[in-house]
């Protein structure tokens, strides 16, 4: 399946520098950027930020506000746990993602050593707006980004060439693979929208490693969830209702 219209990815290698920053510096970070004046919903029991870098761990996950896109809007996070949790976005109808909210889960693991890594994931997403849910999995020297697009809407299209179809780990994807200039990208598109299912991730590690020889036994870092926002003109809700990342 091609992608449905074309969105402008020559933010992603900033985008890639923003992650690993981030991921250094975030806490520092946090102390001193807000971004927009809107507040997050009253379910969130735990925890809520509407801070640029904003994040925080609960219960083996790390959730990150994450606006890292130029030309962004205003946007909260807000937390009853690592695995139910959501945003608000307000960003304007134009090109180039805004932002990637998410919960992460980290893995350290290499291939060959994992004997499993799955995840399961329930969204309620609108209707609007133009967005994609994903996973995004890192090695730990971030030489490799494995996209796994579960469902997407709007302006938007994956980084690189397509390869075809294939199916692994319970769904069948349309694949992608490019570069952004920091790091290899392989995108794999879900032929058909999902708000909720569950998806066996090794499978598909396994499969650019020795099917397609396009990397070789990497440490997996760790595996994210979130959504791409691209626009969400008038604010938008997105909600992540349960997700599992489990490894062994």
């Amino acid at each position: 399946m091609a992608p449905r219209t074309l969105n402008t990815r020559t933010n992603r290698a900033s985008r890639t520098g923003n992650r690993i920053a981030k991921a250094l510096l975030a806490p520092a970070l946090a102390l001193g950027v807000t971004v927009g004046l809107a507040s997050a919903p009253a379910s969130a029991a735990i925890w809520n930020s509407c801070d640029q870098w904003g994040n925080t761990s609960l219960n083996g996950y790390t959730l990150y506000n994450n606006i890292w896109g130029s030309g962004a809007g205003s946007q909260c996070i807000w937390a009853n746990s690592g695995t139910n949790w959501g945003v608000w976005a307000n960003h304007p109808n134009t090109g180039g993602i805004k932002s990637y909210p998410n919960s992460k889960k980290v893995i350290n693991k290499t291939i060959t050593s994992l004997g499993s890594l799955s995840s399961s994931y329930n969204v309620t997403v609108p209707s609007a707006g133009a967005y994609n849910t994903s996973y995004d999995i890192w090695d730990t020297d971030y030489d490799y980004e494995i996209m796994l697009w579960v469902n997407y809407n709007g302006a938007v299209g994956p980084l690189g060439t397509s390869q075809g179809n294939v199916t692994l780990g319970g769904h069948t994807w349309s694949v992608y693979k490019g570069s952004n200039g920091a790091n290899e990208v392989f995108s794999f598109l879900r032929t058909s929208d999902s708000n909720s299912g569950s998806v066996s991730i090794l499978p598909i590690l396994k499969w650019i490693k020795d099917t397609k020889g396009w990397m070789g036994n990497e440490t997996i870092g760790d595996v994210q969830f979130g959504f791409e926002v691209t626009s969400s003109s008038g604010g938008l809700d997105f909600v992540t209702n349960n997700l599992t990342v489990s490894s062994s």
